[in-house]
């Protein structure tokens, strides 16, 4: 089958209401990426040094060689910068999540202390912080196993949440596939966390960003002082802010880095709006395992009614949707054929797949599908004729209960539509009362040919949307 697994829909238009705690309208999580000292350097058995976020522009990996510049960029992290995050978060009383690399955490036993202490939460950022992309699955799984054991081996207990972030495309799979996690960040596809399925296992995903993230002041297109950074985490809290007041409240992620947003230059943006954001009210201030813990409390993964239309085989397809378009399952078939995938696992994404299987069919094809409509309220109707979906459609507006009079009326409009158009007339009647079709029906009549059979075939595309919400999903 011809099938796309990215998810292109999501929560879609109008997520659930997040409930955080406290009726708050926005939930905040500061993250601080504890990666000094598993960095790739020449000591830690890497091929070369390190090359990534730092602050030596177009820095370039040295194989074979210690890169002292860089490395003891890397070590201000650990030496300064952590404990600069540490004063200013624990003295706003705020709670972390650390990303720690769990090479980097053995090697700073004191910082490791601190963060306990503070009682920030400590997921792991792997084993080592090294690019991932070219790891087979077997390489990266050894990996992260080596990372777990380490990592309690220093913390004293497993990792609850897992964020490799310098990932291959196996990473979220691999990490799911162990069922311990109570949430995987290597994503940045939502602004809410969302629920994954691996191997029949749900997994939560809580994305993390990297926008409202310090490694901006190291890249390109970036950050240049403090004021800058304040400037974006302000207008990025007020967005969310607004939409948490309006009903849609969000996750608000933010990166920071010990040797990045450790300097005093940039630490003084970041202190600017932890008063900003803390002098609101309703803003919870959350670790990530909080935010995990809360979301699969109040959002449990939903079991379907429906097996997800983009994982049906062809008969399974035609089955369920063969009768959407009357009489025509062809279209169904057609349908199953196009390029699915997550988006199409809801009714919006179905009818999409079946009106372009249905526009894209021949003129006459298509005036087959109208041809097989019934007329409204005819003789198939009184004979109990009709198929259970018109049947049900045409009782909605009354068309199962009329008067001798407008049962004469109906006739005498449907003989005249369909001797000047050659097929009959077509109405979604779920969107109108019976005086609404009748009314339309008359104007309808006095159509050129060209503009009716697209009006006809717009009509037929709607029914099938209807149809398809009334479903179970």
């Amino acid at each position: 089958m011809n099938r796309y697994p990215r998810d292109m829909h999501g929560h879609g238009p109008t997520p659930a209401n997040a409930n955080w705690p406290g009726n708050a309208r926005i939930a905040i999580q500061f993250v601080i990426n504890y990666e000094e000292g598993g960095e790739n350097c020449v000591l830690h058995g890497d091929a070369a040094s390190e090359a990534f976020l730092s602050e030596i522009v177009g820095a370039a990996a040295w194989p074979g060689q210690r890169h002292w510049n860089m490395e003891s960029i890397y070590e201000y992290g650990a030496r300064a910068g952590f404990w600069r995050l540490h004063r200013l978060f624990t003295e706003h009383q705020v709670p972390v999540t650390v990303y720690g690399v769990a090479t980097a955490l053995a090697r700073s036993p004191e910082q490791v202390k601190a963060m306990q202490a503070a009682e920030w939460e400590i997921a792991s950022h792997g084993l080592k912080w090294i690019e991932y992309k070219d790891f087979t699955p077997k390489e990266e799984t050894e990996h992260m196993l080596e990372a777990i054991r380490l990592h309690t081996e220093v913390t004293g207990a497993p990792p609850r949440g897992w964020y490799t972030g310098r990932c291959s495309v196996n990473t979220v799979e691999l990490a799911a596939r162990f069922g311990s996690f109570d949430y995987i960040a290597d994503s940045y596809a939502d602004d809410l966390p969302y629920w994954i399925e691996v191997d029949g296992h749900d997994q939560l995903v809580v994305p993390y960003t990297l926008d409202t993230n310090d490694m901006r002041f190291a890249t390109a297109q970036g950050f240049n002082t403090g004021e800058d950074f304040f400037t974006y985490l302000k207008d990025s809290f007020d967005c969310l802010y607004a939409e948490g007041e309006a009903g849609q409240p969000k996750m608000l992620s933010i990166g920071l880095h010990c040797r990045l947003a450790g300097r005093p230059g940039r630490l003084a943006g970041l202190k600017r709006f932890l008063e900003h954001a803390s002098a609101r009210d309703g803003v919870w201030f959350a670790r990530r395992i909080d935010i995990a813990e809360h979301w699969a409390a109040t959002h449990p993964p939903q079991k379907r009614l429906m097996v997800r239309p983009s994982e049906m085989d062809r008969e399974a397809f035609i089955v369920a949707f063969g009768g959407i378009f009357e009489h025509s399952p062809w279209i169904a078939e057609r349908a199953h054929a196009l390029e699915l995938g997550p988006a199409h696992d809801t009714a919006t994404g179905v009818h999409s797949a079946l009106i372009r299987a249905f526009r894209s069919a021949s003129e006459e094809e298509r005036l087959e599908v109208l041809c097989a409509h019934p007329d409204l309220a005819g003789k198939l109707a009184k004979a109990k004729r009709l198929t259970n979906e018109s049947t049900a459609e045409q009782a909605s507006a009354g068309l199962d209960a009329l008067t001798d009079a407008e049962r004469d009326s109906f006739t005498a409009l449907n003989r005249a539509y369909t001797n000047r158009f050659g097929f009959p007339f077509i109405i979604a009647v779920r969107d109108h009362d019976k005086a609404g079709i009748l009314a339309t029906f008359q104007r309808r009549l006095k159509q050129d040919r060209e503009y009716e059979f697209a009006e006809a075939c717009r009509q037929v595309e709607r029914i099938a949307e209807l149809r398809l919400q009334a479903m179970e999903w």
